[in-house]
């Protein structure tokens, strides 16, 4: 059984952490300055993983192989298998013109587009965020952007930046009940940290949305109304996540959240279309400037904006997402997930036997689970069939809409694939376990860094699932070591986790694809890159003060 040194370089954990690095550090080189594009980035910093693997640490080069084939596989399912079916269900409204109806009753709530942005981007990107998680949100809301006038690239940024706040509750839950297995603390301690960290996050995103709008002009005439949207989805993701329901935190976060949002703009009068509220109305307002926006497409915004549609239309247009809640909804019922969790098939990946490198137990992440029927990628194809029925959506339409979205995702997938092959080799060979305790020897620093971990699983996966299943045991190890709180930061590690979710590949792929910009992954990526560091340091700073005296209280008993 191969089991990786954490120092396999002079017995230097500094220097070995160097060399981990190194597939990082030439992805991301590749991407953002090379300027290449994203699914070469990937291979090549996978065949980076490999030769250190087996130069640096010794990994038998069989093993390697296999861990990147399973990795590959992981990146196909569940990950892509949850995009490929999301887009599908969107496809599908938009060639039978129920988007169009969506897209008008979105340009009804608000035809101002700093506020357009928050209503999509934040606020229903949030839900699909509770129920699908994985990169459906970008996809989805970044596309509906389009359709609202922004441009490509304006709508991608906007995407990925509005999801952060909703991820550690994302997916049903699944980032935080997983950190919780893992590290064997309370599901009820660990949710309700997380919950008093995220939401600090919550209450700044959509102020930042309207700020990359618009700008400062942007933020002094639609603060109060964004503002009051961040404050309500924070104040529900606490209230939710400590004393209902980890599952439900982000789906009931974000219907607070557009509800308060529409009932301040109607008593404002901010960004309410002509009729619907009080005060004057300002203009709509061109996404990013007229150097940003599309004007046909904003003039066509404009022009259907007052169209009215039946409400058996509307009724239709919101049909697929409400199909998509109450499929979602009755897969967590426990006669139903039990009978779902039937379908579920584990197997060890051939070729593997690797151990801890700590603990020298078998890794885990040999274990492969087919959990075909419970997925969240099989439930969406599920809610799409269904919504293809209700809608009467005929056969042929139904599989030439597939068959698009899989045309276009098709870098994207290689991508998403290359990607997840280089997370599993340098988990199993102990490149990223070399990094998170070279990171972990912080010391007194350990609270203000201890983000930082989760950042980098997510930059690396894509998937605060993934991150938490790789650090949050380390992170917990670390705190008993250094007398801090073992559920401060886990959860530290989720929350740090979802500032990375805008830098991880795969998003970028996924959002590039969506909007038709295939090949412009490291445009996007230095668009948003620093966003992703500034947001970062506002949780490090957070995490730190809720290791001192001066914010401990925030923190449960």
């Amino acid at each position: 059984m191969f089991q990786p040194a954490l120092d396999p370089l002079g017995d230097s954990l500094a220097w070995s952490a160097l060399a981990a690095a190194m597939p990082l550090i030439v992805f991301f080189v590749l991407l953002g300055v090379v300027r290449l594009k994203a699914h070469w980035s990937a291979l090549a910093a996978l065949a980076t993983s490999v030769v250190v693997a087996v130069a640096a640490y010794d990994m038998p080069s069989g093993q390697a192989l296999d861990s990147a084939a399973e990795g590959a596989v992981f990146g196909l399912f569940p990950i892509m298998w949850i995009v490929v079916n999301a887009l599908w269900i969107y496809q599908m409204t938009v060639d039978t013109g129920h988007f169009e109806v969506l897209r008008r009753s979105f340009s009804r709530l608000s035809d101002d587009q700093r506020l357009q942005a928050v209503i999509v981007a934040f606020c229903f990107g949030a839900l699909l965020e509770a129920l699908a998680g994985f990169g459906a949100p970008v996809a989805i809301s970044s596309v509906m952007l389009i359709a609202l006038g922004f441009r490509p690239f304006k709508a991608a940024t906007v995407a990925l930046v509005a999801n952060t706040a909703p991820v550690a509750f994302g997916a049903m839950g699944t980032p935080v009940i997983t950190l919780s297995q893992i590290t064997g603390l309370s599901l009820e301690d660990i949710s309700s940290t997380v919950g008093r960290q995220t939401p600090v996050l919550a209450a700044i995103v959509p102020v930042l949305l309207v700020f990359l709008v618009d700008g400062k002009r942007g933020v002094k005439e639609t603060w109060l109304p964004a503002l009051s949207c961040g404050l309500a989805f924070a104040l529900a993701q606490f209230a939710c996540s400590n004393y209902v329901s980890v599952e439900l935190t982000d789906v009931v976060a974000a219907l607070a959240a557009v509800g308060v949002l529409v009932l301040v703009m109607r008593a404002t009068g901010t960004g309410v279309p002509e009729g619907k509220g009080r005060g004057l109305q300002p203009p709509p307002v061109i996404a990013g400037g007229s150097e940003d926006a599309d004007p046909a497409l904003v003039e066509h915004a404009r022009a259907t904006a007052e169209a009215h549609d039946r409400p058996g239309a509307a009724v239709k247009a919101y049909l697929p997402y409400a199909v998509i809640i109450v499929v979602f909804a009755v897969a967590q019922l426990g006669p139903v997930k039990t009978l779902l969790e039937h379908g579920s098939v584990e197997f060890s990946w051939p070729g593997l036997n690797v151990a801890d490198p700590v603990t020298g137990e078998p890794s885990s992440a040999m274990v492969f689970k087919f959990n075909w029927l419970p997925a969240t990628g099989t439930l969406l194809l599920l809610s799409g069939l269904v919504t293809a029925a209700v809608l009467a959506v005929r056969p042929a339409v139904t599989v030439r809409a597939y068959g698009r979205t899989l045309h276009q995702l098709r870098w994207a997938i290689l991508t998403v694939a290359a990607v997840l092959a280089l997370a599993y080799v340098m988990n199993l060979s102990g490149q990223t376990a070399t990094i998170g305790h070279w990171i972990a020897g912080a010391g007194a620093g350990l609270a203000f860094l201890s983000p930082v971990l989760g950042w980098l699983g997510v930059a690396v996966s894509g998937s605060d699932t993934s991150a938490n299943a790789l650090f949050g045991t380390l992170q917990v190890a670390a705190a008993k070591s250094s007398g801090l709180s073992p559920e401060l930061l886990a959860s530290a590690n989720s929350s740090g986790g979802v500032l990375g979710k805008m830098l991880s590949p795969q998003n970028l792929a996924i959002a590039a694809a969506a909007t038709g910009l295939g090949g412009r992954e490291a445009e996007i990526l230095r668009k948003v890159v620093g966003w992703s560091l500034a947001l970062l340091l506002v949780m490090c700073v957070l995490v730190w003060l809720q290791s001192t005296p001066v914010l401990a209280w925030m923190v449960p008993a």
